[in-house]
């Protein structure tokens, strides 16, 4: 969320952890961050990570999935559990690097 006192330059550090919560970042800036997130947990090793987009329309939801699908490091995706955010969330598994690079090579 952005204040009087940032600006669109302003970088935000966020903690690699298996789960990112997308209601602190304006809609516009989403498939960015999740492209940088997805980066940064294949390099600390994480293949299953969970995209918390919240339910609301659908929108955000629908917009990332769009992307997910065209994604070569993702080897697929699905709701998230009851327990885990349900139609509010994503998981997303993703290839190990390795498994990236033969298919593109192939």
């Amino acid at each position: 969320m952005h204040n009087e006192n940032e600006t669109d330059d302003d970088v935000f550090v966020v903690p690699i952890e298996d789960a990112i919560d997308l209601h602190h970042f304006h809609p516009r800036e989403i498939l960015d961050v999740v492209d940088a997130y997805l980066d940064a947990a294949i390099e600390k090793g994480l293949y299953e990570v969970r995209l918390i987009h919240g339910r609301g329309k659908g929108v955000q939801r629908a917009n990332l999935q769009r992307r997910l699908r065209k994604d070569p490091r993702v080897e697929r995706f699905a709701e998230s559990t009851p327990d885990r955010g349900g139609w509010g969330a994503t998981i997303v598994w993703l290839k190990e690097p390795a498994q990236t690079t033969e298919e593109q090579e192939g």
